[in-house]
């Protein structure tokens, strides 16, 4: 996959994972692709060792599914960043 259409799928499916996740995330157009593209990356892991059985590290395609299964990447990236972030005020 080309740079322009990881920057369309992380673009797209991070706004649709900040619009879908309760709170507050912040964060301007750069960080949602950022988002978008890790969770591309979160998504198609999860969803290769799901469906093959082997931990290989992939991306989702730029098709209905590989954006749905790179919202779901996203959420998780979401969720763990605010983990992270919780844990490191204390």
């Amino acid at each position: 996959m080309n740079i322009i259409t990881w920057m369309i799928l992380g673009l797209l499916a991070g706004v649709i994972a900040k619009s879908v996740y309760p709170g507050y995330q912040g964060g301007g157009m750069i960080s949602t692709m950022i988002l978008g593209i890790v969770g591309a990356f979160i998504g198609g892991t999860l969803f290769t060792l799901i469906r093959t059985g082997t931990l290989q590290v992939t991306s989702a395609s730029l098709s209905i599914p590989g954006v749905i299964v790179a919202v779901i990447g996203a959420i998780i990236a979401i969720y763990l960043w605010g983990l992270w972030q919780r844990g490191s005020r204390v």
